[in-house]
C-alpha cells in the first residue's frame, strides 16, 4: 500500500487541462519586499527528515581550499558552512571522499580512510560535528558495485588468494561476440566493453565501469558483511546516510540481466535493514539513471531505499527552456525523447507518473543537472533569466530537492568532452582564482590529473568568469534580483509552506501567450508560480490572484510580465 495522500494531487491531475478564470491583477509588492517569504505559516511534520530537507552536493575538491595547494579541503567545507546556512540547505551530499587513485575518487582503494588531498580523519569528524551543530546533515557518496583495480582486494583476488578469490566476478574466457554482454546501459554487443583480461590470473574479470574499477561479487558472503561493516563505520561517526551510487549494477544475472535484477532490489532492501539497525534514522538515495517506472522498484515494497533521484524532471525542465537540448542519459537507460517535448504539461506528467508508481511519491528526489551532466547554465548559455525558470520549476515539484553546488550563481563550465568541465571550482569572489584558492594555480589546471595532451582551458575560462563581474557569490549575494537570491527564497519557502510538501496538490496549466502557471494548494495554503516561457512579454491579466501577494516580482511591469519572467505568488494566511 502507498504511504501518502493521493486525494489532493489526484484532483489537481484531473484539472490540469482547465484553463484558468479571468481576474484583475492584484497589484505586485514593490521589489525590496519581495524577497520576504509570504508566509508564517509553521510546517509541523511527522515525516522523516529527509522528506523535509533541502539537498546541497558538494565536489569537495571543487568547493574551498584553505592550506592554498589548490584542492578544496574538509577545512574548506567547515569554513562554508555559514554561507550555506545562510543560503537555507539543510543538508549536504558529498562525493566521494574516501582514499582514491584519481581525482573524482568513485575508485576507492581504501574504505576506512579519508582522501588525504581533503586532510585528516580529525578534520573530517570536525565537520562532521560543525555541520550538526548548524543543523545540517551529510551523507557521503557510497560505491558498493566496484573499488578500485589498485585496492589490496583485487590484487590478491588476481593472486588467486583465498578468501579474496572469488570476491570478483571471474570468468576464463572473453564471452564471444554476439553473446549479449556489454553495457548494460546501451544497445551495443561488445563483451570486451565489461570483460578485462588480467595476466596474473590468465583470466578476465566483469568491470561495467572501465577496467579501472572492478565490480565486487556481491553474492559473496564476506564481501556482504564488509560493506556493512564500513556502513557502520562511517555512520557511527555522524554521518547521516549514503547516496548510493550506480544502485542498478549490484548483482549481475548474466547477459540480459545486467541491469535492475531481483537480487539486486533485494541486496539492497538487506542493506538497508541493516544500516536502519544501525540507526533508524540513517538515510540512503540511489542513483538508479533510468525512466521512473524502473526506478520507483528501488522502494522495494517500503523495505528498500529510501529515496531515489527523478532524473526526468531535469531533462524536462531543460527541455522546456531549450528544445534541442540533449536527453542522453549517462550511465542511464532513458527514454530519448524526454527533452524534447516544449508542452509544460510534461511536468505534470511527470509527477503523475511518480505517483501511479510502485512508490510513493516522496521517494522521488528532483534535481536539475549533476556532477555526470553538463550544466544546467551551460545549456542554457549562462541565460540567467532562463535559469530562474529552471530553479522555480524544481522546487515547485513535490519531493526533496537537490542543488549541485554552483547552480544557486548559474555557474557555467569551459567546454564538453570531460567531466572536470563539469566539476570546476566554485566562484567566490572577484579576487584571484575567485577565491577558492591562494596557490596560484587551482587543481583543474594540474593537467597531469587528466592524462596526456588535455589542454590548459581553466586560466581563459575563469578570466571571462570574473570580467562578468556579476557570477561570483560576493556579487550576486548583493544583487537583489540575482539567481542566488532567487535560490534562497525558494529554499525558504520550501521549508516553510507546507503546500510545497508532497501532501500539496500539483497542477500546471499553459496558456496561449506563452504563460504557464503552477499551483500548489494545501489546506487553504496556497503558492502561485507564474512562468513566461516565451521570448516576449506575456500579459498576467487573466491570472487568477485574489488573496495572493507577491514573493518574487522583478520581471513585472504593471500587468505585463517580461519575456522568461517569474512571478511567485503566496497566499498570506
Amino acid at each position: 500500500m502507498k504511504r501518502f495522500n493521493l486525494s489532493a494531487l489526484a484532483l489537481s491531475l484531473l484539472l490540469a487541462g482547465c484553463q484558468p478564470e479571468t481576474s484583475q491583477t492584484q497589484t505586485t509588492t514593490a521589489a525590496a519586499e519581495s524577497q520576504q517569504v509570504a508566509s508564517d505559516i509553521p510546517r509541523v511534520s511527522a515525516s522523516p527528515w529527509w522528506q523535509e530537507a533541502v539537498f546541497y552536493q558538494i565536489w569537495p575538491r571543487s568547493f574551498y581550499d584553505t592550506n592554498a595547494d589548490g584542492h578544496g579541503d574538509f577545512n574548506g567545507m567547515t569554513a562554508k558552512l555559514p554561507y550555506l546556512q545562510d543560503l537555507g540547505v539543510t543538508a549536504l551530499w558529498l562525493t566521494p571522499m574516501f582514499e582514491a587513485p584519481s581525482y573524482h575518487g568513485y575508485d576507492f582503494t581504501e574504505f576506512y580512510q579519508v582522501e588525504s588531498d581533503y586532510g585528516s580523519m580529525e578534520e573530517f569528524e570536525a565537520f562532521i560535528q560543525a555541520a550538526d551543530a548548524k543543523g545540517m546533515k551529510v551523507i557521503l557518496d557510497l560505491v558498493i558495485n566496484h573499488i578500485s583495480s589498485e585496492h589490496d582486494w583485487f590484487k590478491r583476488s588476481a593472486a588467486g588468494e583465498a578468501p579474496y578469490k572469488d570476491y570478483f566476478i571471474w570468468r576464463d574466457t572473453m564471452p564471444a561476440a554476439g553473446s549479449g554482454w556489454g553495457h548494460a546501459w546501451s544497445d551495443n554487443d561488445q563483451p570486451e566493453a565489461v570483460w578485462h583480461y588480467n595476466a596474473q590470473r590468465n583470466a578476465y574479470y566483469y568491470a561495467a565501469f572501465g577496467a579501472s574499477q572492478p565490480d565486487l561479487n556481491l553474492h559473496h558472503p564476506d564481501v556482504v558483511a564488509e560493506m556493512k561493516k564500513m556502513a557502520k563505520f562511517w555512520l557511527d561517526k555522524g554521518v547521516a546516510g549514503f547516496r548510493l551510487d550506480a544502485v542498478r549494477f549490484a548483482m549481475e544475472g548474466g547477459p540480459d540481466a545486467q541491469a535492475d535484477t531481483l537480487d539486486t532490489i533485494g541486496y539492497w532492501q538487506d542493506f538497508n535493514q541493516y544500516v536502519k539497525s544501525v540507526n533508524p534514522e540513517a538515510y540512503l538515495v540511489g542513483e538508479a539513471w533510468v525512466d521512473i517506472p524502473i526506478a520507483a522498484r528501488y522502494f522495494g515494497e517500503g523495505k528498500g531505499l529510501d529515496q531515489g533521484f527523478d532524473f526526468e524532471v531535469g531533462y524536462n525542465i531543460l527541455g522546456l527552456l531549450k528544445p534541442d537540448a540533449s536527453g542522453e542519459a549517462q550511465f542511464g537507460t532513458m527514454n530519448s525523447n524526454t527533452a524534447k517535448v516544449a508542452d509544460a504539461g510534461i511536468l505534470q506528467r511527470n509527477v503523475k507518473q511518480r505517483a501511479d508508481s510502485v512508490a510513493p511519491l516522496s521517494f522521488f528526489a528532483p534535481f536539475l543537472t549533476n556532477h555526470d551532466q553538463e550544466r544546467i547554465a551551460y545549456q542554457l548559455q549562462q541565460h540567467d533569466a532562463k535559469a530562474k525558470l529552471a530553479a522555480a520549476m524544481l522546487f515547485s515539484s513535490p519531493g526533496t530537492p537537490y542543488i549541485y553546488y554552483g547552480e544557486e550563481i548559474g555557474l557555467t563550465q569551459g567546454g564538453t568532452g570531460h567531466d572536470v568541465y563539469k566539476r570546476a571550482p566554485m566562484l567566490w569572489d572577484n579576487n584571484p582564482q575567485a577565491g577558492f584558492t591562494q596557490n596560484d594555480n587551482s587543481w583543474v589546471e594540474q593537467l597531469e590529473l587528466f592524462g596526456n595532451n588535455f589542454p590548459n582551458w581553466y586560466p581563459d575560462f575563469l578570466s571571462a568568469q570574473l570580467s562578468a563581474a556579476d557570477r561570483s557569490v560576493a556579487a550576486q549575494q548583493a544583487q537583489a534580483d540575482s539567481v542566488w537570491q532567487l535560490y534562497k527564497l525558494l529554499i525558504a519557502q520550501k521549508k516553510q509552506r507546507p503546500e510545497l510538501s508532497t501532501d500539496g496538490s500539483y497542477n500546471v496549466q499553459q496558456l496561449e501567450n506563452g504563460l504557464v502557471q503552477i499551483t500548489r494548494e494545501l489546506n487553504g495554503s496556497k503558492t502561485l508560480f507564474v512562468l513566461n516561457l516565451s521570448d516576449a512579454a506575456a500579459d498576467i491579466s487573466a491570472i487568477e490572484q485574489s488573496g495572493l501577494s507577491a514573493s518574487w516580482a522583478y520581471d513585472l511591469d504593471g500587468n505585463t510580465l517580461a519575456a522568461h519572467g517569474l512571478l511567485i505568488l503566496n497566499s498570506t494566511r
